[in-house]
């Protein structure tokens, strides 16, 4: 029985196992994005009831949110047109950007373009190319389905049958393993070094999308400056973090700098 098992494992990781369009790597995706997307308007919405959203109309901060959201989902759909193998993935995202107010400094974007900012994150920010920074990483996160690939490792490391109706047979289960990937108060990894790899993904596409969009990418580094003298020594070390180092990221950061660059123009 065991070796059975062993085998059905072997070929689902095999199935399972696809190359990511935008960062080229081999990942094991189980659900479908659409699935997830599904399940993340549900959350969204239920979140957005529960806290409270600083209206746009007349509110400088969220006004700029939206715009700068706008202006980072309008680059990606532009790289997406131009890239005919990964077109059709963002067909079905519906963007939402919306700024809560919460004294967490946090930002985050589910599957489909859900994006949430918090006020307590703009002190930090301090202009619109540091955000820029903050949701191009963010909404990378999204588009190169790493929430599903982690979902995806949890769900086999749990031996659960997934299907279409995955939300709908096994309830209790995919709530808890979906609210903990992608549920605001997640903050731990399941695979942590996967984690941080999806981290790197994130910061290199994340950038690359800042400066399609117009934004300077060079605020990345000042930025996470500012992250980690706000962070203090309340950081764990990074072999313990889902995130990495911010020495380790701001040095990965200024390596993808000339590339990033070569996509700038700024906005006249």
């Amino acid at each position: 029985m065991k070796k059975i098992i062993a085998v059905i494992t072997v070929v689902s990781i095999v199935i399972a196992c696809t190359r990511n369009a935008v960062t080229n790597r081999q990942q094991f995706i189980l659900f479908p994005e659409s699935t997830l997307q599904q399940e993340a308007v549900s959350q969204y919405q239920s979140f957005l009831s529960q806290n409270k959203v600083v209206n746009a109309n007349g509110n400088k901060d969220a006004e700029m949110v939206k715009r700068v959201g706008s202006r980072i989902a309008a680059a990606i759909n532009t790289y997406y047109a131009n890239n005919p193998s990964v077109s059709a993935d963002l067909k079905t995202y519906k963007w939402e950007f919306n700024l809560v107010d919460s004294k967490e400094v946090n930002a985050w974007c589910m599957p489909g373009g859900k994006v949430v900012v918090y006020t307590g994150l703009l002190p930090i920010t301090q202009n619109e190319a540091a955000l820029a920074v903050v949701l191009g990483h963010e909404i990378t996160h999204a588009i190169a389905h790493h929430g599903n690939e982690r979902m995806s490792q949890v769900a086999l490391a749990q031996g659960l049958q997934v299907a279409g109706d995955f939300f709908t047979k096994n309830k209790q289960q995919a709530n808890s393993i979906f609210n903990n990937v992608f549920a605001p108060a997640a903050q731990v990894g399941v695979l942590l070094p996967n984690s941080r790899k999806q981290e790197y993904e994130a910061d290199h596409y994340g950038l690359l999308f800042c400066a399609m969009a117009g934004y300077n990418p060079r605020e990345a580094v000042p930025f996470w400056q500012r992250m980690s003298a706000a962070a203090g020594s309340n950081k764990p070390p990074e072999f313990l973090a889902t995130h990495p180092s911010d020495e380790n990221r701001i040095q990965q950061l200024e390596s993808y700098m000339d590339e990033a660059l070569s996509y700038y123009q700024p906005v006249k």
